[in-house]
């Protein structure tokens, strides 16, 4: 079982809805919101329960919300993905409570935001056999800084880490140029294109040296282990 802390930081009170979101990880990273899983995706929320459904907090108060696997012998060797959805509802006007008068002859649009987060949540079933590799490393020449790559995985589980991006001049020494936390690939893709805006220090000059990508996971229990590693000749 695993427990997610949910707290309510606002000032005023929250109610939230919780529930199972299916969703498809495009190559540039955007989200879609799908009923059927894609070929080679596998649903978890059929073998996951969680209570509560519905929190209601009051500001600076928090709720552990449960999460169970249920019926996983019953699964074959893989991974299955689904994402809990926390939804904020939106207060509701008190029954009996007065509208304000409207010019009949004008039009009102009132937009009530709803807020909302998703976590995926992963059954893994057997071994790893997952690897990632960088490629397709470029400067991108329209913007100034930015660094392009793309990602290919193969094997059974998806990955999620961090990139690490350190200058070596020359002369070898090295400057970290940037660093971005919690890069997914999700599957059952196997293309992730990525765009990184680098630091500008008086330390890189972008037309010697080199640029060296690491891309690294770890998890609470476990050290860092590097999963690609490439670099890119700069001129």
């Amino acid at each position: 079982m695993q427990e997610l802390n949910l707290a309510n930081t606002g000032k005023d009170s929250a109610k939230y809805l919780i529930s199972f979101m299916e969703i498809r990880m495009n190559e540039d990273g955007t989200f879609d919101k799908i009923n059927e899983p894609d070929s080679g995706q596998h649903f978890a929320s059929s073998n996951l329960r969680y209570f509560p459904r519905t929190v209601i907090l009051a500001p600076g108060e928090a709720q552990l919300v449960k999460i169970q696997t249920i019926k996983t012998n019953q699964l074959t060797a893989g991974e299955y993905r689904s994402h809990i959805y926390f939804r904020a509802v939106p207060h509701e006007n008190p029954l009996g409570e007065q509208i304000p008068a409207m010019d009949s002859a004008g039009i009102s649009v009132k937009l009530i935001p709803v807020f909302g987060i998703t976590i995926p949540v992963i059954i893994r079933i057997g071994a790893s056999t997952t690897k990632v590799t960088i490629s397709d490393l470029a400067m991108d020449d329209s913007i100034p800084y930015q660094l392009n790559m793309s990602f290919t995985r193969t094997g059974n589980f998806s990955v999620y880490g961090d990139i690490t991006v350190n200058y070596i001049s020359p002369q070898g020494k090295i400057t970290k140029a940037g660093a971005v936390n919690g890069l997914a690939i999700y599957t059952p893709n196997t293309k992730r294109h990525f765009h990184m805006k680098l630091d500008n220090k008086a330390e890189i000059n972008f037309h010697k040296g080199r640029l060296q990508v690491i891309y690294n996971t770890k998890t609470d229990n476990t050290p860092a282990s590097e999963l690609a590693q490439t670099e890119l000749e700069l001129k």
